[in-house]
């Protein structure tokens, strides 16, 4: 299993799978309205963005993030005495939600050009989200290569979890930022998003707080309580990708939008 998880095959393996649900659902998204579908080529320079450009800010964004809030003694305190790891549970609550939807957003411009409607930057939005998050499923996948125990299938196992988990949140909460993009774009006021952001932001954390108080309740030996936390992530995940789709189905003909 050693030689299989070091094998540029097993790699290639775990790239496909990594990427392969974010890309169908790309097209589920994508393909939702019907009328006046975004053109592919803008979709998936979009996803590709996301995929890129969008983790590579959040990255930097992050180490920039997590330097100033260490500093923060009252803020760790604060985490500490509700968390049983405080860095990672600031990591998910704080930083990520606030760093990622804002990197996610510049994955998202890249469907400006395209953008005639406040619902086409759903789909730009969703596109960039849906790139960042299988980035982020085969990042997380060759992490696990390195815990001991994991192992290849273990590696699988996490890309599988996180892609009808994680990657609906995601597409989702930038699909809300990509929505605010829009408005701002075609109504000149930039500051028109920022509503649209603070939600993006609330629902990444809701999701991250459910991931966490999971996490901890599975270190506490806490089974059920570990089940009910994940399931409660799952469920707003699901719920606020159906509801993005809905929006989509919906949409009018473009002559009446």
């Amino acid at each position: 299993m050693a030689d299989l998880a070091s094998s540029p095959y097993f790699l290639l393996i775990l790239f496909i799978a990594a990427f392969a649900l974010p890309l169908l659902y790309l097209i589920w998204i994508r393909n939702s309205p019907r009328y006046g579908r975004e053109p592919w080529p803008t979709v998936l320079k979009t996803f590709a963005w996301g995929a890129v450009f969008s983790v590579i800010i959040a990255i930097i964004l992050s180490i920039l993030f997590i330097l100033v809030l260490s500093s923060s003694q009252s803020l760790n305190d604060f985490f500490a005495r509700r968390f049983q790891d405080p860095s990672t549970a600031i990591g998910a609550l704080v930083v990520a939600p606030i760093v990622e939807e804002a990197a996610k957003g510049v994955g998202a411009t890249a469907g400006r050009p395209q953008t005639q409607s406040s619902t086409d930057g759903l789909v730009y939005g969703a596109a960039a989200g849906l790139g960042f998050s299988a980035t982020e499923n085969l990042v997380y996948a060759l992490a696990a290569l390195l815990v001991p125990g994991v192992g290849p299938s273990g590696s699988l196992v996490v890309v599988a979890v996180r892609s009808f988990s994680s990657t609906f949140l995601h597409a989702s909460s930038t699909a809300v930022m990509g929505y605010g993009l829009a408005k701002s774009w075609l109504s000149g006021r930039p500051w028109a998003v920022f509503p649209f952001y603070v939600v993006a932001v609330a629902m990444h954390a809701a999701f991250n707080l459910f991931s966490t108080l999971a996490d901890d309740r599975a270190t506490a030996n806490d089974a059920a309580g570990s089940a009910i936390a994940f399931l409660a992530a799952v469920s707003l995940a699901v719920v606020a990708i159906s509801v993005v789709r809905l929006k989509l189905v919906s949409r009018r003909s473009p002559t009446s939008r």
